[in-house]
């Protein structure tokens, strides 16, 4: 399901559609294995984890674990997805700051020893229920202009990343890096760049205090486009944070990153069918089979904003999308410039692979988009 002419495009999904109904999740498979080799051409020197979180279907787990890629997990549930899928602990990176205490012994039972803290209390817990762990300390850094602004709920202050570090030694721990994140779908390169400046002067710190720190964590919240007219940010972002790499770091820094949107968005399609409609307040409404319970959560949760097509043409007007539940809520956009639909006209969304389907929910008795997987 790779880009095709429009024709070819609409026959593809129409396919879909007679075989399986609607709504459908497409993941497509080159598209996962696209993106992976796209990160791996514009930051050579970053090993990505893919962030399970991100969408955890086991398709998308089996395609990066056969291409060796490292994941961020962040439940026990995660781990044991993919210690099923064979991955090893040296591929996992346990990147949640607030482990429960199972979690952590879970984690040292299948030797899976990198992870993260942001606070006292969590260092503490880690060295009593994890000891000798390896562990990175994460910072708080800039989240302006990204969408979710991950700093509100993580992150320890930067100026006591070494205090931490130290007890981190006292406490039997291995302390090993520093870690950030700017935010999900960051769209302001120059967090990055600051969050760079910020972890080098922490590195030299712990340098001169003989910490012997190795590994640097960049964390994700790289973006993608939603909409035709969106710049290629993440192309920008990855060429000024491979300079900033290489002028602020040694080579012998080993540099991961947690990566999810970026990897897994532009691999899935959602197609939907109009179940309904009417004219309200002057303005067409068309209720589609999916909605905001479902795999266009990511409006809620993800505060994510979707491009709705089309294969009918016509003369257009503001037009009102909703959801199938019974919960006015359940409203997915006001203001699309669509031209007039039918009952069982298909609507669909591309580069919805990230935090939708796997935030939907089963309210109402109505399941989640059925998945299919496609080459």
């Amino acid at each position: 399901m790779t880009k095709k002419p429009r024709k070819e495009f609409k026959k593809q999904i129409s396919d879909l559609v007679r075989k399986h109904g609607t709504p459908l999740f497409v993941i497509r498979k080159s598209k996962l294995l696209d993106q992976l080799k796209r990160f791996h051409t514009l930051l050579p020197r970053v090993k990505p984890f893919y962030a399970v979180k991100a969408n955890s279907h086991a398709f998308i787990l089996k395609t990066f674990a056969a291409a060796g890629t490292g994941f961020d997990v962040a439940s026990i549930e995660e781990m044991r997805m993919l210690i099923d899928l064979g991955v090893g602990p040296e591929r996992m990176i346990y990147a949640n700051t607030v482990k429960k205490p199972e979690a952590l012994k879970f984690a040292v039972d299948n030797k899976i020893d990198l992870m993260t803290f942001d606070s006292e209390y969590e260092l503490n817990k880690i060295a009593q229920c994890a000891p000798n762990a390896r562990v990175l300390v994460r910072i708080k850094v800039p989240n302006v202009g990204s969408i979710v602004e991950l700093s509100l709920k993580f992150g320890a202050e930067p100026m006591d990343a070494i205090p931490f570090l130290i007890k981190a030694i006292r406490l039997g721990l291995r302390p090993v890096g520093v870690s950030f994140h700017v935010g999900s779908q960051n769209t302001h390169v120059a967090n990055y760049l600051d969050s760079l400046e910020l972890v080098s002067i922490i590195f030299k710190d712990a340098h001169l205090k003989q910490i012997p720190l190795e590994i640097l964590d960049i964390g994700g919240g790289f973006p993608i486009r939603y909409f035709d007219h969106e710049k290629d940010l993440f192309a920008m972002t990855a060429s000024h944070i491979n300079k900033e790499l290489n002028r602020l770091f040694p080579r012998d820094v080993q540099v991961i990153a947690e990566p999810g949107r970026v990897l897994c968005g532009p691999a899935g399609v959602l197609i939907m069918k109009v179940v309904g409609k009417s004219i309200r307040n002057n303005k067409h409404w068309y209720y589609l089979d999916d909605g905001v319970y479902g795999s266009l959560s990511g409006i809620v949760y993800d505060h994510c904003k979707y491009q709705y097509r089309i294969f009918k043409r016509g003369i257009t007007q503001i037009t009102t999308l909703a959801g199938p539940t019974c919960d006015s809520f359940d409203i997915i956009s006001t203001s699309e410039e669509l031209p007039e639909l039918d009952i069982g006209d298909i609507i669909y969304v591309e580069n919805i692979g990230a935090y939708s389907w796997v935030t939907a929910t089963n309210f109402n008795g109505i399941p989640p988009a059925q998945v299919v997987t496609v080459d």
